[in-house]
């Protein structure tokens, strides 16, 4: 992607150039290229300030998106803590927890190696992003044997344990919810095409000049990395700066403890 826009911003820049080589000397009066300067300035402000909103709003959304993520981890082993207390009783409902977590780590993360765990639903075909049919029967099926379970005795612990059972659903939503954010395609297109015409007037404003030209490439390097930033955070499990697997795998840890 950072080379799309590597590519992208760099035509664009040499295009200037082409234009600035072919037009002829009356239109480079010192009084026409302070008029593109100062419209120049104009866009520069604009984007800057659109990329600096865009790159803090993309670095919430991957933050609160990872708090989420860790928050659904802790919510799942604290409900499978809760259920030991049932000890053989609520086996079958926390190996089927085990399966849910294990599943739910192939399928979000399938680069990286799949926990193994038996019995636990095929990840190949379900959904990376937002909610998978799948999943939801297995952790409808674990809230009703939940429900469901003998409390003689232990009517606190059930209470505490349908209490854990709804934070888990909760968490689980937001976590759904985040994934299913837009990602702003058409927004990207828009800034990068506003982003190439200030090259283009860039290009044609320089003079042919190694150091300028030296200036202006590290310019199309500066933008098209935050470029690239912007748009990877907003795939939170699939870019370079993805949400790692580490919650979610120590929160099966415990379970298998």
């Amino acid at each position: 992607m950072v080379f799309a826009f590597l590519a992208l911003f760099s035509l664009s820049a040499l295009a200037g150039l082409a234009l600035r080589k072919r037009l002829h000397e009356r239109h480079l009066t010192s009084e026409n290229m302070e008029s593109i300067r100062l419209v120049t300035g104009l866009m520069v402000t604009f984007a800057a300030l659109i990329l600096s909103l865009q790159l803090s709003t993309a670095r919430t959304h991957y933050d609160v998106t990872s708090a989420h993520r860790s928050a659904y981890a802790a919510r799942l082993a604290n409900l499978d803590q809760c259920l030991r207390v049932f000890t053989a009783a609520a086996d079958p409902i926390r190996l089927k927890l085990r399966q849910y977590t294990a599943a739910v780590i192939a399928s979000t993360w399938p680069r990286e190696i799949a926990p193994e765990v038996a019995g636990m639903p095929d990840p190949r075909g379900m959904a990376v992003r937002g909610e998978d049919s799948g999943l939801t029967r297995l952790m409808n099926d674990i809230g009703a044997e939940v429900d469901a379970l003998e409390t003689a005795g232990l009517e606190h612990s059930a209470a505490r344990c349908r209490a854990a059972y709804a934070a888990v659903l909760a968490a689980r939503w937001n976590v759904i919810e985040d994934a299913n954010t837009a990602s702003g395609g058409f927004f990207v297109c828009f800034v990068s095409f506003w982003l190439s015409l200030v090259f283009l007037s860039f290009g044609l404003q320089i003079p042919r000049l190694a150091l300028s030209a030296a200036v202006l490439a590290i310019g199309v390097f500066s933008v098209s990395s935050i470029m690239f930033v912007i748009v990877d955070l907003n795939f939170p499990y699939g870019g370079v700066f993805h949400i790692p697997s580490t919650a979610m795998r120590e929160a099966l840890a415990d379970m298998l403890r």
